[in-house]
């Protein structure tokens, strides 16, 4: 259990973070978007042009969220590592996820590092760092990764 707890895999976080990731693998983004408070937001650094950067208030998570079902089916998930930070408010979250494209067919495999800021038990900052070259792979194309995030196009 040493090992567990240097790593912060049991912690409260832990415990609702993956929560939240199995909600997502069942389709229930609401749930998901549950874990922001009203003015989180969520950032991705690593957005190609042309992709949402930056994401404000639990609304427009949601509002981003609402066709994930229908782009990606997650079939699992795997924690590799929660790390505790200096910050007792700051976690950084190293996980991948399986399934596929909905679009294509093809097999969508990512890992993720996601560095994420909580205030009473509630996700207020979460910057995702993915590679979009692996999403465009899957979904057939950066045009096609865009569009399919894309919330004007929703």
């Amino acid at each position: 259990m040493a090992e567990a707890s240097r790593t912060g895999h049991d912690t409260p976080f832990a415990a609702t973070f993956r929560r939240g990731l199995e909600r997502l693998v069942n389709k229930d983004t609401a749930g998901w978007v549950s874990m922001f408070a009203e003015d989180g937001a969520m950032e991705f650094p690593f957005a190609p042009p042309g992709y949402p950067e930056r994401l404000e208030g639990r609304a427009a998570i949601a509002e981003y969220m609402r066709g994930y079902p229908d782009i990606v089916d997650l079939a699992s998930f795997h924690v590799e590592a929660f790390h505790q930070t200096v910050n007792p408010d700051v976690v950084i979250v190293e996980f991948s996820t399986s399934g596929r494209a909905i679009p294509t067919n093809r097999p969508y495999t990512m890992r993720y590092v996601g560095v994420i800021t909580m205030r009473g038990g509630e996700i207020v900052n979460y910057r995702d760092y993915w590679n979009p070259l692996v999403a465009a792979a899957a979904l057939g194309g950066a045009e096609a990764m865009v569009s399919a995030f894309a919330q004007e196009a929703r």
